[in-house]
């Protein structure tokens, strides 16, 4: 690993000042005197931070008396320079109106009639003109966001503050909810290319999606529950389900579903609590067991059974896997839907609401090679039903609920044969797909409408598929099911391997994070640290000096006007060059502009690597 020394002349980094007396070509009467011999040349501390620290420690150059270093309150921004024959007001001016600015933003100015008011970095960056406004503020407008948390697309900019009038309000009143901030997601990756712009199982806005359900899982439950603070090691419980009023029955018991931390992995878990259960016989717990062996994409991954009074009472919990924000297929595809006004009379919507055939297929599929999984290891999956049938993302669907049913029904279970379990399978699996077609429950209470729908929105392999599952026959199964259906399978691979190809390419946009991260770590670690501000290795004169030049050179710059320069190009650039330790120099310039260094990013990256052993 190479070690950056100091400029020297064997070093790539050459330092750059002003030339001395023996280079100037004038003769020596006509040369101007030396910086150290021009007293009244004002400081540059006074200018920028508003005062010198080395004021009394012998600093060479002029510092103004405090009462000459005007206010922003005294001076307006755009003022000329203050002057002798300006010092000389009239008695009259007492009585003139006070100047209220329209910002308390401090802006130091300088009394020499040569130097013009400058405005403070920290006064630009928080200064907002009408013509270019800073969108990196953390000012949220509550009234630009949705009930969902998101920005409106057709109003203002949710990060550009609005234009108040003036008032009589002496304070402005936070919002009482937090509200979430949505992230530029277009800045941190490249376009998608034109091949992955659609997907039959990726969405377009998976960044989004992805931030929506790290969000759910970290939201606190709502106040007043009157939920136990622990089960069986789970705690932070929250409803997914309504657990009061109008609530779903589990055949004979209400059960309601929540979400709960594992105190031993810290993993979000979903509990399904049957509420009013006793437990009469502990091998009814012999299935769970199995169940958790039992892996499959399309399947919620059954965890655990437990019983507990936690909740004052008798119930049973079943932990599964917890996939935020999925939706059962009932609310997504089978809930009523309020009608609508068509050429003045209510009507019900119909042909729009149904199904398209694609993803009718890829649901048949993906449930058919579930439930195989599920007969080949001799249980059967009792909740092939559309309000136990989760959507957790595009397209994708898992059976949930499974083990559930076998817990329940121990008793009579022990005196039913497996193969007419697995009958029952294939007939509700017929029933859904029949759901599934017309777009409402119990479809096949008027069988004969059922087929005339399928017949003319659907084709005929899906007329097939779904009255051989409903015909009663005591040798049907799902591979012959699967075998009918080989082109669909085939289709729903293709479809699978673009999703792979999709989330590929969206993994190569977000390499340059980890990257990112660990050489601003390491800067982080290296610069401004106070307990080696007197070491020569750590201090201005030292090789750190150069990383602390190059933070100011990506993240302090500033433009013509003083205001600072945010452009996420620029520190994306700087950063891919000295994680790669490029050959390319750049100048650094030190902060009191007196000197210069032209340095390489090998160097930098050199001296970063040196420095953090």
């Amino acid at each position: 690993m190479a070690l950056f020394l100091r400029p020297s002349s064997t070093s790539s980094a050459v330092k750059i000042v002003s030339p001395s007396k023996s280079d100037d070509p004038k003769p020596l009467s006509k040369q101007s005197p030396s910086k150290k011999d021009q007293p009244q040349r004002q400081c540059r501390n006074i200018l920028i931070y508003g005062s010198c620290k080395f004021q009394d420690k012998g600093c060479i150059y002029y510092h103004p008396p405090v009462r000459s270093i005007l206010s922003y309150h005294q001076v307006p921004p755009q003022s000329p320079p203050i002057t002798e024959a300006m010092s000389s007001l009239p008695a009259q001016s007492v009585n003139a109106p006070v100047f209220v600015p329209k910002s308390s933003t401090p802006i130091l100015s300088a009394a020499t009639p040569s130097v013009q008011p400058v405005e403070s970095p920290v006064a630009a960056s928080n200064r907002t003109s009408p013509s270019r406004s800073n969108v990196y503020t953390g000012w949220t407008n509550p009234a630009e966001y949705d009930e969902d948390g998101y920005d409106d697309p057709h109003g203002q900019h949710p990060f550009i503050p609005p234009e108040y009038p003036s008032s009589n309000m002496d304070y402005f009143q936070p919002p009482s909810a937090f509200i979430r901030q949505p992230t530029n997601y277009h800045l941190y990756s490249n376009p998608i290319p034109e091949a992955f712009t659609y997907n039959h199982f990726i969405s377009d806005t998976i960044r989004e999606e992805l931030q929506k359900r790290s969000e759910t899982i970290h939201t606190a439950p709502a106040p007043g529950l009157g939920l136990p603070d622990e089960v069986q090691g789970y705690h932070t419980l929250v409803p997914l389900e309504a657990i009061a009023g109008d609530r779903r029955k589990l055949g004979n018991w209400y059960s309601s579903v929540y979400r709960a931390v594992n105190s031993s992995d810290g993993i979000t878990y979903t509990l399904r609590r049957v509420e009013g259960y006793r437990l009469m016989n502990p091998a009814a717990f012999g299935p769970v067991e199995a169940w958790a062996r039992l892996k499959h994409p399309n399947i919620v991954q059954v965890r655990e059974a437990f019983t507990s009074q936690a909740f004052n009472d008798n119930s049973l919990v079943v932990v599964y896997d917890y996939h935020p924000n999925a939706e059962t297929l009932s609310n997504l595809h089978l809930k009523s839907r309020p009608p609508t006004f068509q050429n003045g009379r209510l009507q019900q919507s119909k042909d729009s609401s149904l199904l398209s055939e694609h993803t009718l297929w890829s649901y048949i599929v993906q449930l058919a090679s579930a439930i195989q999984t599920v007969h080949d290891a001799g249980l059967a999956v009792r909740v092939v039903d559309p309000t136990k049938i989760l959507v957790t993302s595009k397209n994708r669907v898992r059976i949930s609920s499974c083990c559930l049913v076998d817990i329940l029904t121990y008793e009579s279970r022990q005196s039913q044969d497996i193969n007419i379990l697995q009958q029952e399978d294939l007939a509700f699996f017929g029933k859904l797909i029949f759901e599934l077609c017309c777009g409402q429950v119990n479809a096949m209470a008027n069988l004969s409408k059922a087929l005339q729908t399928i017949d003319k929105n659907y084709s005929p392999d899906v007329k097939n598929v779904v009255m051989y599952l409903v015909k009663p026959s005591p040798h049907k199964s799902i591979r012959q099911l699967l075998d009918m259906m080989g082109s669909r399978v085939l289709l729903e691979m293709r479809e699978t391997q673009n999703a792979v190809d999709r989330l590929e390419a969206e993994l190569m946009s977000e390499l340059e994070n980890g990257r990112f991260v660990r050489l601003l770590t390491k800067m982080g670690f290296i610069n401004e640290r106070p307990e080696f501000g007197k070491s020569h290795r750590w201090s201005d004169t030292g090789d750190r000096y150069i990383i602390k030049l190059f933070r100011d050179y990506v993240f302090h710059q500033v433009d013509e006007n003083l205001d600072p320069v945010v452009n996420l190009t620029h520190v994306v650039t700087c950063l891919n060059k000295l994680d790669a330790g490029s050959d390319e120099r750049m100048m650094l310039m030190a902060r009191d502009e007196q000197s210069c260094l032209v340095v390489s990013y090998k160097d930098v990256k050199a001296c970063i690597e040196n420095a953090y052993r």
